[in-house]
């Protein structure tokens, strides 16, 4: 079966455009024209083009304006000019500028088949090129985890180096930076990655159902225990168990947890019968633990037990060389999931997300890519479509920016912790006094419920 083409024509002539229309449909080729360059910048914005033929003399934006336009924006985009015998020094002048062939006015069908053969030849060899590059930028991701600068590098290498031994590894960094992609990558390296991997979020469960779901429990154990349940602990059975935000667990827990890596055993809720696990433990914080242990929130005998193995997680700010492989990334990711044609990112809007300083790291990069995918109306994402990034890029004196980013950062800290001064001050490494203060000279208030 011939290959079938999408085909943008382009030309102030209604005969010449009404030809190729003729011409190309024949083939079974999807065509669509245009009077005008500026039509024609309309539609490709709207419909991915493979193919424009596009005259070099028009009105208003001759051919060879359009075709820098074209290669600036789609610079994949093949563009044959289409020129009379006496413009042969502008079609040179474009094939410099980008443009794949010319063709001399009049032509025949049988050129226009000798060149869409030529042309069918170049998608071959770039789809070959393509490929090669896939497997080069394989290099630049590990799993899901997706990076090329030197932070992200130095996990790549750690983590087979890790996955090798069953110590327990503790991962800390602000949240939204993929430590949990990290755990899974360690554990799908391991020789465990044949068995369960277990990931619970210890800040989103409240401690008395935490200890529930970890150990389990028996029938009857307390009101509403109808049948037995098996914890976590068993249910990993050779596996590795994610404890993510154990930076928020209460004291209790972690005597219960110390015990558990300690002896190997755990005993269900309503039970004296020890039941031997087997498992790896990954944890994982966004809090200061040192900070913690100081402020005796935090045991150090527990906090040595889970940090064997140290792997600190870069904040996205400080790994920016990778912004454009990750939102490359999520457009083709949430753009094949909601089956819409946006597939570019303009120059400028390129930009804005390099210079914002993403608080929430790749979940906020993620997100951000995600809501301007789904409210697009074209085939590229442009600054506007990033307009409720803008406010935090607005320009200010330098000591107002710098506040302003305190004020942004300390209010997230609080908001995460429900205003919790004790967890908040550990968070952002102060003692309770300063952040008190600070709340107060910053004029910061509890929102209402």
């Amino acid at each position: 079966m011939a290959e079938k083409l999408r085909i943008l024509i382009v030309d102030d002539e209604m005969i010449v455009r009404e030809s190729f229309l003729h011409w190309f449909k024949k083939d079974g080729h999807t065509v669509a024209t245009a009077a005008s360059g500026f039509e024609a910048l309309e539609k490709i914005e709207k419909f991915p083009y493979e193919i424009l033929f596009v005259d070099i003399k028009m009105p208003g934006m001759d051919g060879l304006e359009l075709l820098k336009k074209i290669k600036a924006g789609y610079p994949d985009t093949i563009v044959i000019i289409i020129t009379a015998y006496g413009s042969i020094e502008s079609a040179v002048h474009a094939m410099k500028m980008g443009a794949s062939d010319y063709l001399l006015k009049p032509f025949k069908p049988e050129q226009l088949s000798l060149v869409l053969e030529k042309i069918k030849q170049q998608k071959k060899l770039a789809s070959e090129y393509n490929y090669m590059k896939e497997c080069l930028e394989k290099i630049t991701r590990f799993d899901d985890i997706i990076g090329q600068s030197e932070p992200m590098k130095k996990i790549f290498k750690l983590i087979p180096e890790v996955a090798r031994s069953d110590a327990s590894v503790l991962l800390t960094g602000e949240t939204g930076t993929g430590k949990e992609l990290i755990a899974k990558a360690i554990h799908a390296k391991s020789s465990r990655a044949h068995l369960p991997f277990i990931a619970i979020n210890c800040g989103a469960v409240p401690d008395s159902l935490l200890e529930s779901e970890l150990f389990g429990h028996q029938k009857g154990a307390f009101t509403g225990a109808t049948y037995l349940t098996r914890g976590f602990f068993e249910v990993v059975s050779g596996g590795t168990l994610f404890l993510d935000e154990i930076g928020e667990i209460s004291a209790k827990m972690q005597i219960d947890l110390l015990r558990v890596l300690e002896e190997k055993q755990i005993t269900r809720l309503g039970s004296r019968e020890p039941i031997k696990v087997d498992f790896r433990l990954i944890s994982a914080t966004r809090r200061n633990l040192a900070a913690a242990i100081a402020g005796e929130s935090f045991r150090e005998d527990f906090f040595y037990r889970i940090n064997v193995i140290h792997i600190p997680v870069p904040p996205l700010r400080a790994h920016k060389d990778d912004i454009p492989l990750l939102i490359d990334h999520f457009l083709n990711k949430y753009s094949q999931e909601m089956s819409k044609r946006v597939d570019r990112i303009s120059v400028e809007a390129m930009q804005l997300l390099k210079q914002y300083h993403w608080p929430g790291n790749i979940r906020e990069l993620e997100n951000a890519i995600e809501r301007a995918v789904v409210l697009s109306r074209s085939r590229t994402l442009r600054t506007s479509d990033f307009a409720f990034l803008k406010l935090a890029l607005t320009p200010t004196s330098g000591s107002q920016a710098l506040r302003d980013m305190e004020v942004s950062h300390i209010l997230k800290v609080l908001d995460e912790n429900d205003w919790n001064i004790t967890r908040s001050s550990a968070v952002l490494g102060i003692n309770r006094v300063t952040l008190h203060k600070k709340i107060k000279r910053l004029g910061l208030q509890k929102p209402s419920p």
